[in-house]
């Protein structure tokens, strides 16, 4: 059967494909080989550079060939790897004889392949090209797509600053706000939860079947190999890996700083799950009303439907990535002994966690472009519930020590319609100075939103 969109297993690379291309380059396998390939070349001109009279350094033909096949590393490249393992039944193996075979024809080169691999076990390249997948991913898919959001959302906090909007405690009517303070909170909230995404530092480490050094020490006994390694983890592209150096380990990293990464996006998720339902909510309600699209469908037998689908695409795939990264996070730091392959095929569905979660982000973002804030709902809202008003009412009295305050308001409003002239029958009763009386009775539900505009403005 010939693979396609519709034969696709993962709706990933099926029905949301084209949506995904930014990141499929970076965490699909070919991304994986791509890294590897970079992490081989990148140790091995470092070798040649390391003063050992057995590796002389490279001619400077021979560097911009070698990082040449880093920069143009293509799909053709990856099924031949592919085609190597087929033998080797082992995928590290395979781009490393694949380096070699480019080798050919090119003396220098030659005499030099067993330089290529040299000393390291596989997981000093996996571990390695896994950090380059995830920084690429963050800082050029992941981070780029929350900021695109923080910055809708921040316009939105500001335009709609002063939008009067009921709250609801509990599903019952509360002290109002407005519309643009309640997506400011999300604004502050989610802007903590990116900082934390991008403060994550991205290790590797370069030290040998079980994090020893023991192959390097015993080619080389009086070398430095620390240091080496971390010259090449820190060192910055193409001629390093620009990543963080983790000095201890066993056989494989131990995989923390990937569930720190792995437990703040879920934290951002978390977020904008919180967020989509209740804009879906507040679309049920009228608050916002969704701009139509020629030709879409909303209900195959109910003509009238505008469904809030983004936003519930966005919450459903925001739960499939955290499901994901939860798992990731949870097990990748636990390995039996030295290592265990456990990790091995779960590190395969990092792209896939992403994938889900960057598709949300997009939903998100198609879902705030469609709305439109109807102010004749909210507006009718707030005034059918000037029973929210007991609250400032109440707050008054006690500042002039009149007795009972709560208990009189709580007998006026509790459980019952409340009407303005209630309320204001019940204020000029009140033994407190004219000109707090005045500034009660001129007190609406829409203008009673404290300092929520303020707030709105500042994010």
């Amino acid at each position: 059967m010939t693979f396609s969109s519709i034969s696709a297993l993962s709706p990933l690379d099926g029905r949301y494909a084209a949506k995904l291309a930014a990141l499929r380059p970076l965490m699909s396998e070919q991304g994986y080989m791509h890294r590897r390939v970079q992490v081989e070349v990148a140790w091995f001109i470092a070798l040649s550079d390391a003063g050992f009279q057995e590796f002389q350094p490279l001619s400077p033909g021979a560097r911009t060939y070698l990082l040449n096949l880093v920069k143009n590393f293509s799909e053709a490249d990856g099924h031949a790897i592919k085609e190597i393992e087929k033998t080797t039944n082992h995928d590290v193996k395979a781009v490393e004889y694949w380096i070699k075979s480019k080798f050919e024809a090119r003396p220098e080169l030659e005499k030099a392949s067993e330089f290529v691999h040299f000393a390291c076990t596989s997981e000093d390249i996996n571990n390695t090209s896994h950090a380059l997948q995830l920084r690429s991913a963050r800082d050029t898919v992941v981070l780029p797509a929350l900021d695109k959001l923080l910055l809708k959302l921040r316009d939105m906090a500001q335009a709609y600053a002063e939008v009067p909007m009921l709250s609801r405690t509990h599903g019952q009517t509360a002290s109002p706000t407005t519309v643009g303070k309640e997506i400011a909170n999300v604004v502050v909230r989610l802007q903590t939860a990116c900082d934390r995404i991008a403060a994550v530092r991205i290790l590797g480490k370069m030290n040998g079947a079980v994090g020893n050094y023991n192959a390097h020490l015993a080619a080389w006994p009086d070398f430095d190999w620390e240091a080496f390694a971390r010259r090449v983890v820190e060192t910055p592209e193409p001629l390093g890996l620009g990543l963080n150096f983790q000095p201890y380990s066993i056989q494989i990293e131990p995989h923390d700083y990937m569930a720190e990464l792995f437990d703040a996006i879920a934290r951002a998720n978390t977020i904008l799950i919180d967020f989509s339902r209740d804009i879906w909510g507040y679309v049920s309600l009228g608050y916002f009303k969704q701009r139509l699209k020629a030709g879409e469908i909303g209900s195959s037998t109910m003509p009238h439907k505008v469904n809030p689908i983004d936003f519930e695409n966005a919450e459903g795939n925001l739960g499939l990535a955290n499901a994901l990264l939860r798992h990731l996070s949870e097990k990748l730091p636990v390995s039996r002994w030295q290592r265990d392959l456990t990790d091995s095929t779960v590190l395969r569905n990092m792209g896939v966690a992403a994938g889900y979660a960057v598709l949300a982000y997009q939903s998100l973002g198609t879902g705030l472009g469609k709305l439109e804030l109807n102010s004749e709902a909210l507006a009718a809202d707030l005034d059918a519930s000037w029973e929210v008003l007991a609250e400032p009412i109440q707050t008054v009295m006690r500042r002039y020590g009149v007795q009972g305050a709560y208990e009189k308001l709580k007998e006026v409003t509790r459980g019952q319609t409340v009407t303005a002239a209630d309320l204001h029958q019940l204020i000029r009763s009140l033994d407190i100075p004219d000109a707090d009386k005045q500034r009660l009775l001129a007190m609406t539900p829409g203008s009673y939103t404290g300092k929520a505009a303020e707030l709105a403005k500042r994010v």
